[in-house]
């Protein structure tokens, strides 16, 4: 599905409505959020990497647990991003819809950055992709019975999460 960066506006107003988006001036959980984000990503790598022995939990569960900190380290980031414009967000939907919102430029709004050289600033609609992806697989390593992933889901979730990371973090850079 085309990403919809009116819908993203709606929902955005919406969740404002019901509080699950609220202004913030807490600047300084900038910062503290995406040092839980990098360190985040340092743990998923290290249970996405581990070999277990004989006497640890089989790999798969080191993968879900890979998966699941790996999208955390992705909300962590979004917090940190959407606390930089101002709000706050209560919980994993809303950090999607604020990033969509917020982040994502419209086409006058990529072509001003484009103009001004500052195009690694561009948070591309994957991104939000990216994030959705990685809370839909974390939901389902937390709350399957069982669920096998091969090593290159496991490997595509890592990594993306560890665009988004950085992503967040150049954009944060200047702040």
């Amino acid at each position: 599905m085309p990403f919809d960066k009116n819908q993203y506006q709606q929902m955005f107003n919406d969740h404002v409505k019901q509080k699950r988006i609220k202004e913030s001036q807490d600047f300084f959980k900038i910062k503290l959020f995406l040092q839980k984000a990098e360190n985040s990503l340092l743990i998923a790598e290290f249970h996405k990497d581990i070999k277990p022995n004989k006497d640890q939990a089989p790999k798969l569960y080191w993968d879900y647990w890979a998966i699941t900190i790996a999208y955390y380290s992705m909300l962590y980031a979004a917090k940190a991003v959407v606390i930089s414009k101002g709000y706050e967000v209560s919980d994993h939907d809303a950090a999607q819809v604020a990033l969509g919102h917020l982040l994502v430029p419209d086409a006058m709004e990529k072509e001003d950055l484009d103009i001004l050289n500052q195009a690694y600033k561009i948070f591309e609609d994957e991104y939000v992709y990216y994030f959705e992806d990685a809370k839909t697989e974390s939901h389902i390593a937390r709350y399957s019975a069982i669920h096998t992933y091969t090593r290159r889901r496991v490997e595509e979730i890592f990594e993306n999460a560890t665009k988004f990371v950085a992503k967040i973090g150049l954009i944060l850079q200047e702040k």
